[in-house]
């Protein structure tokens, strides 16, 4: 691992979360824990989780990523709801 652990590297990160187009995401968040940063977050399939830890481990193949995004499990409602 040659890059440092810093806010700015986390800044960095967090740039190519928003900006890059292929990835486009808000709702992550960055952590510096010991010698590795940790991605977590919520993401709607683990296919996206996928490609977001994939573009950033592209991107920054010296640092140690851990990624800890969750799956939104997000349902159809089983049942109607009525509005008063």
């Amino acid at each position: 691992m040659t890059e440092q652990l810093d806010e700015y590297l986390e800044a960095e990160i967090q740039r190519l979360l928003t900006e890059d187009g292929t990835v486009s995401e808000q709702g992550i968040t960055i952590q510096r824990r010991e010698h590795a940063l940790v991605l977590g977050g919520e993401v709607e399939s683990a296919l996206r989780r996928d490609e977001i830890c994939r573009a950033i481990t592209s991107h920054f193949p010296d640092v140690a990523i851990t990624c800890d995004i969750g799956i939104v499990r997000a349902q159809a409602p089983t049942e109607v709801e009525e509005i008063s």
